[in-house]
């Protein structure tokens, strides 16, 4: 996670009277504000390849994607956060009727960076497992080709499935799209040799 801006503890609703003059982005984690640090180039590639898939994929559905400048809201938890992409079916459910913060995603995907990963993976997987209308948790890794999905099962439990090799597709239940690892990697350049 992102260094706290300040030691003292917000409101949510102090952080988003900041955040609305505030010059750069920064979540809200249970009365701590973090600024939210730069990508690296692999990391914003990932990111926008993911984005481009989803909107293609999604053209004729009754869903969206969004990018990272979309901040969803988890009231059980008293987090916003903003992943790199998610995915809404059908309207738009508001926080209190502010059109800058949403509660509904229906898939989430986090890019990974080296300095986040076990956040996203621990921390940030079990605040979005809060949101009832989560299927399907995404996080692709920039190191090397991995994509694992963790999809909400009808007993409430998560299934993960993983994705290793550029050949693979991954398949998207919530939103019933696949997406060729290929085109999720489309012009990456790893600093690791992928092919041992």
């Amino acid at each position: 996670m992102n260094t706290a801006i300040k030691k003292q503890r917000y409101t949510f609703e102090e952080y988003l009277a900041l955040e609305e003059k505030a010059e750069f982005k920064s979540e809200f984690h249970n009365g701590e504000i973090y600024a939210m640090s730069g990508g690296t180039p692999v990391h914003s590639q990932v990111a926008g390849n993911i984005g481009a898939e989803l909107r293609s994929a999604l053209r004729d559905k009754n869903c969206i994607s969004y990018t990272s400048d979309l901040k969803i809201r988890i009231e059980t938890a008293n987090r916003a956060v903003y992943p790199d992409a998610s995915v809404f079916c059908g309207d738009l459910v508001y926080y209190e009727d502010r059109k800058d913060v949403v509660t509904n995603p229906i898939l989430v995907i986090e890019v990974l960076s080296p300095s986040t990963a076990d956040f996203d993976r621990k921390g940030k997987f079990m605040l979005y497992a809060q949101l009832p209308t989560l299927q399907e948790y995404v996080l692709i890794d920039t190191e090397q080709p991995y994509v694992e999905i963790f999809k909400r099962q009808p007993n409430g439990k998560w299934l993960l499935s993983t994705y290793t090799k550029l050949t693979d597709i991954v398949e998207f239940e919530s939103i019933d799209i696949t997406v060729p690892m290929s085109e999720i990697y489309l012009k990456v350049q790893f600093e690791k040799d992928t092919t041992k």
